[in-house]
């Protein structure tokens, strides 16, 4: 892919560092309706905690989940960075991966099937689940974002190979052996 020109790579990273804040946002938002349903006591509350949540995971999570992974994929093939070239691309990738598959085949069949119950007027059967699927997403995206900044790991074994690389050995030209004084 071509490089991307600056004013394009500037609006794909704020759009990719919003969707990520969103669903960072929208996971703190799902563990808080989770706790509040679990600890309620009431069964009004815990039927509307559960709808909430899944309004959530129905509307929001999903088209969030791969505006994220989309934007992040053209920024890491529209710069230096690339895909496979640093390791921590390579697993925020990885992660950003799974955690959409988990939030489209897990997450979301899990709230709906809570949300039914709740409505039905029936006990949640996984009320652990809809705790530890919040907490573990939120670990995760923290996980990226602190690797988004900090840039942990150097380059992949792929990464080395490739030509044009930046390299971190400094090299001495003919200019720099000559007498300045």
């Amino acid at each position: 892919m071509k490089p991307l020109k600056r004013p394009a790579r500037r609006a794909l990273l704020v759009l990719h560092v919003s969707a990520s804040a969103g669903w960072l946002g929208l996971s703190l938002g799902l563990l808080g309706l989770s706790v509040a349903a679990v600890v309620s006591g009431s069964p009004t509350a815990a039927e509307a905690s559960y709808r909430s949540m899944a309004v959530f995971a129905n509307w929001l999570m999903i088209p969030v989940a791969l505006l994220t992974l989309g934007s992040g994929l053209l920024l890491s093939l529209g710069t230096p960075w690339g895909l496979a070239r640093y390791r921590w691309v390579w697993t925020k990738f990885w992660l950003t991966l799974t955690t959409t598959g988990l939030t489209a085949f897990s997450l979301r069949p899990g709230v709906n099937a809570a949300a039914e119950q709740a409505a039905a007027g029936l006990p949640v059967s996984d009320t652990t689940g809809l705790l530890a699927a919040p907490v573990v997403s939120l670990c995760t995206y923290v996980f990226m974002t602190a690797i988004s900044v900090l840039k942990p790991w150097g380059m992949t074994r792929r990464g080395r190979r490739m030509p044009g690389r930046a390299t971190s050995t400094k090299t001495v030209d003919e200019r720099s052996l000559r007498q300045t004084a």
